[in-house]
């Protein structure tokens, strides 16, 4: 750890910088951190509008210390305000130094997004109360993505999409995500 303060808002995306992201001078592409970012910012947006966001500015984007080939590039997010279709999302990226538990802030930025409709027309953002995110049902997403990818059935455990539901029927929606997950047919054996 640095002396720096700890990052502000939620881990939202967590990549490894590889050697075909590098310059000539051999650090880390700024727009392979910019992409990052805006990957992340577009998550927290999609949670904040339940639906499509484009970005439609970065503002003030600081390229602070250099990310090498190695770093864990951690990339987390902050609503910052919403207005009627817009909002603003204050994103910073830190990096944890190859095979060390160092971590620097890299950058930080403030991106705008705009939630919009299908037709890719703006549309107001549902107002902070009818917003639940999605990981705040029972369990985790990073719980429930294990218990996917580790083949755990335990419907209690892992993965409760009715409380009054049968665990069969938990059972059986967790076949259909797994479906989903893996573009396997419905009936396929796991």
């Amino acid at each position: 750890m640095t002396d720096e303060a700890e990052p502000q808002g939620d881990l939202t995306v967590r990549t490894i910088a590889m050697p075909a992201d590098t310059n000539a001078n051999g650090d880390i592409f700024g727009r392979w951190m910019m992409s990052q970012m805006d990957q992340a910012g577009g998550i927290a947006g999609v949670e904040r509008a339940q639906g499509r966001v484009v970005t439609v500015a970065v503002d003030a984007m600081q390229f602070i210390r250099p990310v090498r080939v190695g770093d864990v590039l951690c990339v987390y997010t902050r609503v910052e305000r919403v207005g009627r279709t817009s909002m603003t999302i204050k994103i910073e990226a830190w990096a944890r130094r190859f095979q060390t538990q160092i971590r620097e802030k890299v950058t930080d930025a403030t991106f705008s997004f705009v939630a919009i409709d299908q037709d890719g027309r703006p549309r107001p953002i549902p107002p902070a109360a009818d917003v639940v995110a999605p990981w705040r049902y029972n369990t985790t997403v990073s719980h429930r993505m294990a218990s996917l990818s580790t083949g755990d059935l335990h419907a209690d455990a892992s993965y409760s999409l009715h409380s009054g539901a049968a665990a069969g029927d938990r059972v059986r929606h967790m076949a259909d995500i797994r479906c989903w997950l893996f573009r396997r047919p419905a009936d396929a054996a796991y």
